[in-house]
């Protein structure tokens, strides 16, 4: 029966009897050798609060694959905590690290011929990260988010550790004291779990539903609630019947089709510009071309209907308690915005498995026709300071206009120190650059910096402009990944302090400029002295020879390639 599976190639023969023996030596008996062979990839461990219980969680999905017919393996992944690395030098490594989760992914699965992909995630890059793997592999996946925090309780009132950032802007703007950050600080994060607004670990939690990787109704529970558990068993049984049934796989699954699903339920909630990043290298993984301009058309298009944290009023605990994801794509379905027949790991449509989704509540979600805006709560803003577009999350902003003068700094360390003392003032544009994918390296996200111009109450007065990224809980006038980037000769490379920056994001607009002409620009470029890599060392050194610009989602290899089922039967074909 074995010979069936990929995993076959391991186990089965006289040649492969020492295999069996390491098996054997794992606990299993010759019948459970015999079964397919699953990989239960997860990135628990104790490097934040996010990935605390998820090898607890690994557990249940372990008892869904085994009592369904299969055989599981636990394959804990490295993770970089975006919590731990924030706001210094540490962050290099964040965006780097979904490119070691994907590759580990591919690694583990390859090397050991597993039958299938259980993955569960719960920080910024490992979501992505996973999915990337499992698209990459395309054998039989599936893909569960850990879940988010509950909020902390502060004086009265839900609390996250958005708000504990911004209190350090506070403190420094002698608006608050060191014993009311003290308060917060213990306050903000009370459980396991991802970070609890809709900031980057959500986001792409409810991504993976609209991709059809997850089963729909998974990515809000939150991680500390009871019910995740026979929700993971479902989903490793669930598994087990597309590994028995030769599918659907990743590829089936992940069409342009889905990714545009994805677009629109980003925009939506008012995700995270990050998944602008995610989801091309998603695409990338799957052969398709999805670039920025292809995720910010669909973001033009789709209307906000969630009223979500930074830019609302609501966590994600609320979105779980009225329906979750399902909740706004069933709207969307029903108002035209999502392709219904696009296929999920179940083997059922998207609308088919939308058919038990809640209508929306009306004030956590929206309905299309009391929308809270008619085109989303992310765009891409384009002009010659930015050819290759920048991103901007509109959700909450009181202003989409705005025009001054660039303060300019070369890293997110200057700049940070000049906002720290209040070096900069209203009407600025604050512009920081050298931090995007090849020249930071790793295109480090600024939340520290965000948070303590909001802390200073300088949030709505000034505009922020980065070849770097943005942190989902980032809100204000902040526009990241602008490109090409300083390193790759973009004309951010180009601006001096007190050029003028002219910002308009409105739907009409969506304009970035600089009021220079074309000429001065190139003839500042032409004049800037030749770049030299930096020998790094290690990883870094490796990612920033490696690494294509952000607008095709920072990418580091050529793309979807078609393994044999056996890697010994010949070279690699495309």
């Amino acid at each position: 029966m074995s010979a069936r599976f990929r995993s076959a190639t391991i186990h089965d023969g006289l040649l492969r009897a020492p295999t069996r023996g390491f098996l054997q030596a794992l606990g299993q008996d010759d019948d459970e050798i015999a079964r397919p062979h699953v990989g239960v990839f997860h990135t628990g461990g104790e490097m934040s609060p996010c990935n605390l219980n998820l090898r607890d969680q690994a557990q249940h999905a372990k008892t869904g694959i085994y009592a369904a017919g299969g055989m599981p393996h636990e394959c804990p992944v490295v993770s970089v905590s975006d919590g731990l690395s924030i706001a210094h030098s540490g962050m290099r490594f964040s965006l780097v690290s979904r490119e070691l989760i994907a590759d580990s992914v591919e690694a583990s699965t390859r090397g050991h011929q597993w039958d299938g992909i259980f993955a569960i995630g719960a920080c910024d890059k490992n979501l992505p990260g996973l999915m990337m793997g499992m698209v990459r592999c395309n054998v039989p996946s599936v893909f569960v988010h850990g879940g988010s925090a509950l909020p902390g309780h502060f004086r009265g009132r839900d609390t996250h550790i958005g708000e504990t950032y911004e209190m350090v802007g506070r403190v420094l703007a002698n608006e608050a004291t060191a014993d009311d950050l003290t308060e917060i600080t213990h306050a903000c994060i009370p459980t396991a779990g991802a970070c609890a607004g809709q900031f980057t670990a959500n986001t792409m939690g409810m991504v993976s539903e609209a991709l059809g990787l997850a089963p729909i109704g998974s990515s809000m529970v939150p991680a500390v609630y009871s019910e995740r558990a026979p929700l993971l068993r479902r989903a490793g049984a669930a598994l087990m019947r597309a590994v028995l049934n030769d599918g659907p796989l990743p590829r089936d699954i992940v069409t342009r089709a889905a990714l545009e699903n994805a677009c629109a339920l980003v925009s939506a909630t008012g995700g995270s510009t990050n998944a602008a990043l995610h989801l091309p290298a998603i695409a990338h993984e799957a052969g398709i071309r999805f670039h920025l301009d292809d995720v910010a058309a669909v973001f033009a298009r789709t209307p906000l209907l969630a009223d979500l944290q930074p830019g609302g009023r609501f966590l994600a605990r609320d979105l779980f308690h009225v329906g979750g994801a399902g909740v706004v794509m069933r709207a969307l379905l029903e108002a035209g915005f999502l392709h219904g027949d696009a296929m999920t790991f179940t083997g059922r449509t998207l609308a088919q498995e939308l058919g038990g989704a809640r209508d929306p509540d009306g004030e956590v979600v929206r309905t299309v026709a009391n929308a809270r805006s008619r085109d989303g709560g992310v765009t891409m803003l384009k002009g010659n300071l930015c050819p290759d577009g920048a991103l901007l999350k509109t959700a909450g902003l009181s202003t989409l206009v705005h025009r001054g003068p660039a303060r300019v700094f070369e890293s997110e360390e200057l700049a940070q120190e000049a906002v720290r003392h209040r070096h900069y003032a209203a009407g600025d544009v604050i512009v920081v650059r050298n931090e995007g994918p090849r020249g930071g390296p790793g295109m480090r996200e600024m939340l520290g910096l965000t948070a303590l111009l909001y802390g200073q109450g300088m949030g709505a007065s000034v505009a922020l402009l980065t070849d770097g990224r943005f942190s989902g809980a980032t809100r204000g006038l902040c526009i990241g990944h602008a490109g090409p980037e300083a390193a790759d000769g973009g004309p951010i490379a180009a601006l001096r302090d007190g050029d003028i920056i002219d910002i308009d994001a409105r739907p009409e607009a969506r304009r970035i400029q600089v009021e220079l002409s074309d000429d001065e620009i190139a003839a500042r470029l032409a004049a800037l002295p030749a770049r030299a890599p930096a020998a790094r060392g290690g990883v870094l050194e490796k990612y920033a020879l490696m690494v294509r610009p952000a607008h095709v989602g920072a990418v580091t290899h050529s793309g979807a390639v078609h393994w044999p089922r056996d890697s010994d039967a010949g070279e690699l074909a495309r």
